[in-house]
C-alpha cells in the first residue's frame, strides 16, 4: 500500500506549483518556515499573488489519479506521510514538520533508530581540521553509546559526522534537501552509499516527483533536522544566519541547544561562541552530552568506560605538545629533539588514534 495519503500527495503538487515563490522567500528562513507552517488554501493566499484564483481552482480540480506507482522498497525508496502509522513520532504534533518523507534505508530500520534518542550534530561546511575531528570524535562516541546521531548531508561537519558513526560500526542517519534516490553532491557518493546500506537517508521530497530541485529544499531539510532531534550540538559555525539555522529553530521548538567552543580568533567558530554566551550548553566531549540529555552522572559512555592505558612520558610529552599549538614538526623540533625520536612518537600516536594529520603537514589532537 502507498504510503502517501491523496491529501499530502496534493499538498507536495502545491509545494511544487509555488516552488519559485518558496524560493524567493527561503532568503528569511523564519518567513519560508511560518509559511511552511499554513494549511494548504492559506499557503495560497498568502503567496498566490496574481495566481491565487487559478491556484485554488487547479487545488479544487486536484485528481489522484495521475499518481505513478511507487519506487520499489529498498532499491529507491519508501514514502510515508504524517497520516501514515510510521510516521516518526517526534514529529507528529508540529504545524511545521513535513507532510511527506522519502526513506532510503529502509522503513522498519528508521523507526528502530528513531526508538533511542536523537541528537543532532550540525556545523559549518567550511570546518577546519579541530572542527572536523571534534565531529568525528563525538559522533562516534555517541553512536557507540547506543544514540541515533543525526546530521545533514555534505562536506564539512555533516560528512565527518557520518564518518564518526560509521567508524562506531553504528547506524547513520542523514537529511538530505533533495530527492533520496540522488547524490548530490556527486563526490560524496561513496559515504552516501555507506548511509543508505548501514542507516538511512531522509527527505520530504517525493522520488517519483519529477521536479527540478528547488533553494527553498534546503532550508526545508535544516527544519526537518532540528525537529527530528532532541539535542542539536553545534560544531562550527559562522555567525550567518543559515549556519545557526537548525540551533535557532530547535530552542524555539524547546528543544535543547549545545555547542563546543571554538578558538575566538576564528571565523568558524564566532557562531558557536555566540551560541555559548546566549545560553547554549556547553559540550566539551561524549560525556557532556550524555548528561545533557540524561541528567549529569546518569550515565556514562562507552568511550569514557574504556579508556586507553597511561602513555609513556616521551609519547604524552608531544601530544601535550601538540594541543598547546606546536602541531608541525617544525615547531615540536625547535626545542632539540631529535628528529628520529620525535617521528617515531608522531607515528606511534597516529597508530593509536591520538593524532590525526591535517591540512598543512599540520598535526590535530584526537577527541
Amino acid at each position: 500500500m502507498r504510503g502517501i495519503c491523496a491529501q499530502c500527495t496534493r499538498r507536495t503538487w502545491l509545494l511544487g506549483m509555488l516552488g519559485v515563490r518558496l524560493d524567493f522567500r527561503a532568503r528569511d528562513l523564519e518567513r519560508l518556515w511560518s509559511l511552511l507552517e499554513l494549511a494548504d488554501r492559506c499557503l495560497i493566499d498568502a503567496i498566490g499573488g496574481r495566481r491565487r484564483s487559478g491556484l485554488h481552482a487547479a487545488y479544487e480540480a486536484w485528481e489522484p489519479a495521475h499518481i505513478s506507482a511507487p519506487a520499489p522498497a529498498n532499491e529507491y525508496s519508501e514514502q510515508l506521510c504524517l497520516h501514515h502509522s510510521a510516521y516518526p513520532a517526534i514529529l507528529h504534533g508540529d504545524t511545521l514538520a513535513p507532510h511527506t518523507l522519502s526513506v532510503r534505508g529502509g522503513m522498519s530500520r528508521l523507526e528502530d533508530m528513531l526508538k533511542q534518542k536523537v541528537v543532532a550534530i550540525v556545523g559549518t561546511r567550511r570546518a577546519t581540521d579541530y572542527g572536523m575531528e571534534l565531529a568525528r570524535e563525538l559522533a562516534r562516541g555517541l553512536a557507540a553509546s547506543g544514540l541515533t546521531v543525526v546530521s545533514g548531508f555534505g562536506e564539512g561537519i555533516p560528512s565527518a559526522v557520518h564518518a564518526g558513526v560509521l567508524e562506531a560500526n553504528a547506524r547513520p542517519l542523514g537529511v538530505i534537501a533533495g530527492e533520496v534516490a540522488h547524490c548530490s553532491p556527486a563526490w560524496c557518493a561513496p559515504l552516501y552509499r555507506r548511509i543508505v546500506d548501514e542507516g538511512c537517508a531522509i527527505s520530504e521530497q517525493v522520488t517519483s516527483s519529477g521536479l527540478r530541485a528547488r533553494t527553498w529544499w534546503q532550508a526545508a531539510s535544516i527544519r526537518t533536522l532540528a525537529l527530528l532531534a532532541e539535542l542539536t550540538i553545534v560544531i562550527e559555525a559562522s555567525e550567518h544566519p543559515r549556519e545557526l539555522a537548525c540551533a535557532r529553530l530547535a530552542w524555539t521548538r524547546g528543544r535543547d541547544v549545545a555547542a563546543i567552543p571554538g578558538r575566538v580568533s576564528s571565523p568558524a567558530s564566532k557562531g558557536t561562541n555566540a551560541l555559548l554566551m546566549q545560553g547554549a550548553r556547553l559540550i566539551r566531549d561524549t560525556q557532556d552530552a550524555l548528561d545533557a540529555l540524561y541528567g549529569v552522572g546518569a550515565r556514562d559512555g562507552v568511550e569514557q568506560q574504556l579508556r586507553p592505558p597511561a602513555l609513556e612520558p616521551r609519547l604524552a610529552k608531544v601530544l601535550e605538545r601538540v594541543a598547546r599549538g606546536e602541531d608541525t614538526v617544525a615547531k615540536l623540533s625547535v626545542r632539540g629533539t631529535k628528529s628520529g625520536e620525535l617521528a617515531l612518537a608522531l607515528i606511534e600516536l597516529e597508530l593509536r588514534g591520538l593524532l590525526v594529520r591535517g591540512d598543512g603537514a599540520r598535526y590535530v589532537p584526537s577527541a
